[in-house]
């Protein structure tokens, strides 16, 4: 069964008349006659009398008008729905990153739903290593990661440069100092992420190659624990710069200078490269290079 001829018998119903419904379609009234009785011999039903002048609907002709007009109205529906995909005014983004990769979409998210306020944003917590496959597998639209993903599978666009913050207490120490070297940091206790990262990896490496001994006593599972520990002075940290530049600003936090490492890092977005983008998907993308 086609829509077509759906769409030929509604237009029959309607009008009353073969000619006339022909007329409206533009279509011959043997074509119409034609396409009437293949729909009936699919359905394996008389749709129409057509023993008076005019046809004269049967019982299972009204259940299929009935029907018919369903169908008509919900491919109204569809065209709507799809035009307000294309116009950006409906539809939903999925987007994985981690805890603190998250903190990097705020901005564009921001400007975003600002532009196209009926596109629904979910922004998937995922671990980092992870994001790539989820994305080439069609289960996240994009993904935000701090590290090249490699190969040729993936389109990355660098979002933010961030880099590595040494953060104390302001009753700490080091606090009144703008500079400390590595080796003054191995009597200290470091509140560490339990998350593995390009940057926690980075300070492991630079601590063994100094020879200095690293006390990660305390590890917490997310960045906003580990701030306030630090800021009830229990120990430091290494932590992306982005996300204590407001707890600096405000004072709860300081940050020091450690001569020894100095880390940097791009934030990504990536999308496959072989599937395109959806519509929302697409304006996000546009979004994001407007204001990178």
């Amino acid at each position: 069964m086609e829509l077509s001829q759906i769409d030929t018998f509604l237009t029959v119903a309607e009008e009353k008349s073969f000619s006339r419904a022909g007329k409206k379609l533009l279509r011959t009234q043997p074509a119409v006659s034609l396409a009437l009785k293949r729909l009936e011999s699919e359905l394996g039903e008389k749709l129409l009398d057509r023993s008076s002048k005019e046809p004269v609907l049967t019982d299972a002709g009204r259940l299929v008008l009935d029907y018919g007009r369903r169908f008509d109205n919900l491919r109204r529906e569809l065209g709507n729905a799809l035009s307000e995909l294309r116009d950006k005014q409906a539809g939903k983004l999925t987007i994985g990153a981690n805890e603190s990769t998250a903190l990097y979409l705020i901005t564009h998210i921001e400007k975003f739903r600002r532009l196209y306020p009926r596109v629904k944003v979910e922004i998937r917590r995922s671990l980092s290593s992870r994001v790539p496959e989820e994305v080439l597998a069609g289960t996240l639209d994009m993904g935000a990661i701090s590290y090249h993903p490699g190969g040729g599978e993936l389109i990355s666009t660098v979002i933010y440069n961030d880099a590595l913050a040494f953060v104390v207490s302001p009753a700490h120490r080091f606090a009144g100092r703008g500079e400390v070297s590595i080796q003054e940091l191995g009597m200290e206790t470091f509140i560490a992420h339990n998350v593995v990262s390009p940057f926690r990896q980075k300070v492991l490496e630079t601590f063994e190659q100094h020879g200095v001994p690293l006390h990660m006593d305390i590890e917490m599972p997310t960045i906003e624990t580990i701030k306030k520990l630090v800021q009830l002075n229990m120990g430091v940290a290494f932590l992306p710069k982005m996300c204590v530049e407001p707890e600096v600003a405000g004072g709860a936090l300081v940050e020091v200078g450690v001569k020894e490492i100095q880390v940097e890092r791009q934030i990504r977005l990536v999308q496959p490269a072989r599937r395109p983008l959806s519509y929302a998907g697409q304006a996000f993308l546009t979004v994001v290079e407007q204001r990178t």
